[in-house]
């Protein structure tokens, strides 16, 4: 299936994704967001990355918030810095991350997204890249396997499917929720509770016809 560009979802998206399919469809359906410290440095990191002039260096052009787009996976963005070596090697997209690095993949999928749309709109392949975070300050190596290429384009799949949809699903509470800076908007323990206090009751009500059930047809 290809998509028009008028289709196309952010491919940041992908990251939102990975972490949480609710704070997904809260940031791209509900258009819902909440800054705090931890995002405000990703995105100063970013325009720090994005916002600087290209360049060349060692026989390498650098380019800076190159714009991406992929027809067959339904995706667009921009890249913080693609580099081009000039002896006509595959390009090398480089993305920049606060911190260190993740427990999950997210980090990785969001790369191999525009590793994806470079190959399409450039016609090559792309076997690696790298991600540069701001705590080690050195890159990481990531490597463009058939799994990781499988996964993110899967993940491509779903995010299309949630937008049609147009549904946000409900909230779960884990470890990881207070990390979200839409902790406060999503509210997942006290919705978690609730949900299971009805879940509780809907069982109970259940058991409660089923016995019924079972006892009327006891022979006397």
């Amino acid at each position: 299936m290809g998509y028009t560009e008028d289709n196309l979802l952010p491919l940041s998206g992908l990251q939102h994704l990975v972490f949480c399919e609710r704070q997904w469809a809260l940031i791209h359906i509900e258009q819902q967001w909440e800054e705090n410290r931890l995002t405000a440095e990703g995105r100063l990191m970013h325009a720090k990355a994005d916002e600087g002039p290209d360049e060349t260096r060692d026989g390498v052009r650098h380019v800076r918030g190159l714009a991406l787009r992929s027809l067959r996976l339904g995706i667009s963005g921009r890249a913080d810095v693609v580099e081009f070596p000039k002896d006509g090697s595959p390009p090398f997209p480089v993305e920049y991350k606060r911190g260190k690095p993740k427990a999950d993949d997210c980090d990785e999928v969001q790369l191999c997204a525009q590793a994806l749309c470079l190959e399409e709109m450039l016609h090559v392949t792309i076997a690696e890249g790298a991600l540069y975070y701001g705590k080690p300050r050195r890159r990481t190596p990531v490597f463009f396997d058939a799994e990781l290429r499988a996964r993110t384009e899967s993940l491509a799949v779903r995010m299309q499917s949630l937008y049609q949809e147009q549904r946000t699903p409900p909230a779960i509470f884990k470890k990881n929720c207070k990390q979200c800076s839409l902790f406060e908007l999503c509210q997942p323990e006290t919705v978690s509770k609730q949900r299971s206090a009805a879940e509780f009751l809907q069982r109970s009500i259940r058991q409660a016809i089923s016995s019924v059930g079972v006892e009327s047809e006891t022979p006397e």
